[in-house]
């Protein structure tokens, strides 16, 4: 148990040691950029406070159309099955026509059935 024990503690110490460290390259790093400010900050670790990201007010623009078509693209009024309606194209007065001849024809032969029985 007390091997546990003084490892435990050891590794403690070496994690405490490590943060140290990084602390000692973060000011590094910092010192550094501040020296030469006109290249600016390759922050790759999370952001550090004061940091911030402007935006022009035509990428704002475009960013809230963008977002308020993808809401209305997921308000549009959805069928039984769940799917998102199709807008379908209208038919020609001769597909029209023939749809109904053909629906026609179906129900003669319903009725000649009916008839029989």
């Amino acid at each position: 148990m007390t091997n546990l024990t003084n490892a435990l503690e050891q590794l403690r110490a070496e994690r405490g040691m490590a943060q140290a460290q990084v602390e000692k390259l973060d000011q590094a790093i910092s010192v550094i950029e501040s020296l030469n400010g006109s290249l600016g900050s390759r922050n790759t670790g999370s952001r550090r406070a004061g940091s911030q990201r402007f935006v022009s007010a035509a990428a704002r623009r475009k960013m809230s159309l963008a977002q308020k078509a993808r809401w209305a693209k997921a308000r549009k009024p959805q069928s039984a099955n769940g799917s998102v309606t199709i807008a379908r194209k209208p038919l020609s007065i001769a597909a029209r026509r023939k749809i109904a001849s053909a629906q026609r024809a179906r129900w003669a032969r319903v009725r000649a059935q009916q008839k029989a029985a």
